[in-house]
């Protein structure tokens, strides 16, 4: 029975993420329909390239590395990850202490595998990157959804995940910056966070691959760094940062105070051997990597590809009568409210769905990523200004005469 049950939630889980829309957009592009896809956060197709000196570093470790490395990785990618842990002030890392991974999706997964028994909790945000809810409920738990609060700029309603705490939780996922709202939370409000699990004795789950993905001159804060006493299991990787995510190259790190953490470490330990290796090419480039980020930096200023299309979007956005959207400090999406009564939306996903029938521009509406109310969506900002443009301009002719 407990299978059984497992099986449907989690079914209901990957319904968020596949869904009808996706099948129709599939349908769409089987019949040689051309689909602006802004539903996924993948550079590639939008004229990014990864820097040319990484490209080659791979292109000369497909000779280099033909075996298989340690189960965590190659030694000399911990040492750069350590190295970064350092630098973000993350305590009490060393190469022990990191997992490379097929990107951090594979390495999220098997944080809950090797944590969660049947009705375990995990505190985890809304609106989420929904692998967390999945990958909790494959692994037999409940996630349990904490509300963030639009009117604060998406940071978390520190009281609401106080209130969902039981004797049956584990821990707090954190994702910050966050995927889908672009929200960057200010160390006050992490710390309010780090409170709450250290009150209950609760494991944080730090995902922060956004983290070099900042801009209006503000910085990210580790949660890692605020929580010394407590363990924290950090997430980070490449894909975003440095353009380059077919390449699947994500690490997890254990930090702060691991001593009443020895079962779930040899679970982990256990699962990482499973596997074998992550991608030892893609390992390999992770030290040049993370010394190479001024490419990066200049997206993220005023001239700058992302920051310009976050200002496209924001402009574009909030001018289309009936919407609205808090500003994202992070990352290259923006989650958009619409108005409900105006346009009589009470389903989030046949809104998206006959947008893309009739504009055949993608999103993804926001019960995907677990948000309750029928009236946001989420919109990737990747495309060029002029395209991002386009884009919306189509939206405000949809709307101006589409009611549900």
């Amino acid at each position: 029975m407990e299978n059984f049950e497992k099986s449907r939630k989690l079914d209901n889980v990957c319904y968020d993420i596949r869904g009808p829309v996706m099948d129709e957009a599939n349908r769409m592009a089987q019949q040689g329909i051309n689909v602006l896809k802004l539903n996924i956060g993948n550079p590639a197709p939008f004229g990014f390239r990864a820097p040319d000196e990484l490209v080659e570093r791979m292109a000369q470790a497909l000779c280099d590395n033909e075996g298989y490395s340690d189960s965590k990785g190659l030694l000399s990618a911990r040492q750069s990850i350590v190295k970064y842990c350092k630098k973000k002030n993350i305590p009490n890392v060393t190469v022990d202490d990191v997992y490379t991974g097929n990107g951090v999706s594979e390495l999220i997964t098997m944080s809950m595998q090797g944590l969660l028994d049947y009705g375990d909790e995990v505190l985890v945000p809304s609106p989420d990157y929904p692998l967390w809810t999945a990958s909790v409920t494959l692994a037999g738990g409940t996630a349990v959804h904490y509300r963030c609060d639009e009117q604060a700029e998406w940071y978390p309603d520190i009281a609401d995940i106080r209130k969902k705490v039981t004797p049956r939780t584990k821990g707090i996922v954190v994702i910050n910056p966050n995927n889908p709202t672009g929200a960057l939370y200010p160390k006050e409000v992490l710390e309010e966070i780090v409170a709450v699990a250290r009150e209950y004795g609760l494991i944080l789950f730090a995902d922060e691959i956004y983290d070099r993905l900042v801009m209006d001159g503000l910085e990210h804060t580790a949660l890692a760094s605020l929580a010394p006493d407590l363990m924290t299991v950090s997430f980070n990787g490449l894909s975003k940062s440095h353009l380059i995510a077919g390449y699947r190259c994500g690490w997890m790190c254990l930090a702060g105070d691991k001593s009443r953490a020895k079962g779930y470490i040899e679970g982990i330990n256990l699962l990482s051997s499973m596997r074998l290796c992550s991608n030892v090419p893609a390992q390999s480039v992770i030290g040049m990597a993370l010394d190479y980020d001024e490419e990066t930096k200049k997206m993220l200023v005023p001239g700058g590809r992302i920051y310009e299309q976050r200002e496209a979007v924001y402009e574009a956005v909030n001018a289309i009568p009936g919407m609205s959207a808090v500003k994202p400090k992070a990352a290259f999406y923006i989650f958009p409210k619409i108005d409900c009564k105006k346009f009589n939306i009470t389903d989030d996903e046949k809104f998206v769905l006959d947008f893309l029938r009739e504009k055949k521009i993608l999103f993804t509406h926001g019960g995907g990523f677990h948000w309750e109310e029928p009236d946001h969506f989420r919109i990737v900002y990747l495309p060029k200004v002029s395209e991002i443009k386009t884009a919306m301009e189509s939206l405000g002719d949809f709307l101006e005469h589409y009611r549900q």
